[in-house]
Order: C-alpha cells, then structure tokens, then sequence
C-alpha cells in the first residue's frame, strides 16, 4: 500500500455492481490526482502516476467490498436477531416470508446479496419494516442520515442504483428512495402488502411507471401516485441517464404477525 497524501479530484465515477446490496457509489475513482508530491517526486522513487493510481483503485474496490459486507452483516444480525426474538426457526421465519430455507441461513450469515425483494419479504414476516431491517436501530426522536450514507439495496451494469435514504419504524412505515436508472434499466417490484401506496416524482430524465396494468411516462418536474400492492415497476427507455425520488407508505407493519405469534 503507498502511503502518499493525495487528494482525488474529478475522477469518473466507479461503479462495483452487486443486483442485491452494493455500497454507497459517492466515491469517485482514482483519475487526476494532486499531491503533495510531485511528478517528479514520484519518478525520483521509481513511482509513476499509472502506479500511484492503480494502487489506489485497489484501495477503493476494497473499501466498497467493505461496505458491502459490513452492510450484509448488519443485516444478518438484525434478522437472526429478530428471528430469535420470536423463538422461530430457520423453517418458521422461511414459510412466513415465502423464501426457502437457505435463503434465510445466507441472509443470517451474510454470504450472499439479497434482492429487494427478498429483503422486504423477510421484513412483512418479521413485522418490522425494510429502514429497520437496514439502518441501526435508534431510539431517537429525530434522525439524521448523511449524504453518502444510505444503504444502496439495487444497482446495474449502466450505473442504476437504488438507495434507502429514510425511512420511519413499525407500525406505520414510510420509506424514503433515491433511485438512479441507467440507459435501458428497469427494476420489476412484486405486490407489497395490501394497502401500500408509492409515491414518485421524475428529478432527471424520463422514467416509465408501470402498475395496474398501466404504463406511464413521466418527464422532469412530473409526479404520479400508484398502488404498491399491486405489480409494479420503473423503466429508463431512454439513452440517457433517469433519477426519482420514491416514497413508500405501507400501514400496519408488524401488526398481523405479532397476532400469530402470541395464539
């Protein structure tokens, strides 16, 4: 590792892709760099900026992977966590979520990506919400998220990313989106459960909603409310790149299950 005080400035963005969880993409790459030591410096100790740079691309790459599996680990915990607060199994916790066994033992041990999909099934059978499931629980009234700190739950080869900002604790839960679609992404939702509405407003590009078996196309500046619990989804049909903002309000979390486990 060098150990050279630099600054990096204006690089292209990098992007490490994962379909399932991913690590917040704020960092950019390695691409003009200052220093505190010069060009020639460098050749002096038989450096080259092509070596500078490569050494701290690898630096980067190791700091997502980081990210991502510090953020696979939390969530693991958290399910085995709650899991284990309701005295159910591995069996149990897979039939109330709809997935299978193994699935649920990799998401407790943080050896795979799960999809948003997975995610928000195992939170409906835990009762306690997708922002609980991936942020640290906190008993404060007011919570503040940094720019960069949200948990990054979808991406794509194009650059696309779907990032939970915020979101508010059971029962009534609102879950707050900054999505990122690159040229000719689309991401399909499964019905969320009964009642849940969304809320989307275009900030870059066109975004093309489909839900109730109604296609929309939305330009900058356009908003449209639509059911969650029906199938869903959001496209980039476009060449360039697409970014919304997404709300998600889903009532009574946590209730039905809370029931079934007190009979």
């Amino acid at each position: 590792m060098l150990a050279v005080p630099l600054s990096l400035e204006n690089g292209p963005e990098m992007r490490h892709v994962h379909h399932g969880l991913q690590a917040t993409a704020n960092t950019r790459a390695p691409s003009r760099i200052t220093a505190f030591w010069t060009r020639s410096t460098w050749a002096n100790r038989g450096l080259t900026a092509q070596t500078v740079e490569s050494a701290l691309a690898v630096h980067y790459y190791a700091s997502m992977d980081e990210s991502i599996a510090s953020l696979a680990s939390a969530i693991g915990s958290r399910v085995k966590q709650e899991r284990q607060a309701r005295r159910w199994t591995l069996d149990q916790l897979a039939e109330a979520a709809g997935v299978s066994r193994r699935m649920i033992i990799n998401v407790e041990q943080a050896t795979m990506n799960p999809s948003v999909g997975t995610l928000l099934r195992i939170s409906d059978a835990l009762g306690v919400g997708l922002p609980d499931l991936v942020q640290s629980p906190e008993s404060k009234a007011v919570k503040v998220i940094r720019k960069g700190e949200g948990a990054v739950l979808w991406s794509s080869e194009s650059g696309g990313r779907g990032v939970l900002v915020a979101g508010t604790e059971p029962p009534e839960v609102v879950e707050l989106w900054d999505w990122i679609l690159g040229p000719g992404d689309k991401h399909a939702s499964e019905p969320h459960t009964p009642g849940t509405k969304e809320l989307l407003q275009v900030q870059e590009g066109t975004v093309a909603v489909t839900a109730a078996d109604q296609t929309v196309a939305l330009e900058a500046g356009d908003s449209i409310t639509f059911p969650g619990d029906v199938a869903h989804s959001y496209a980039n049909n476009t060449t360039e790149p697409a970014r919304f903002s997404l709300a998600v309000f889903e009532r009574g979390v946590g209730s039905p299950h809370r029931e079934a486990g007190n009979e």
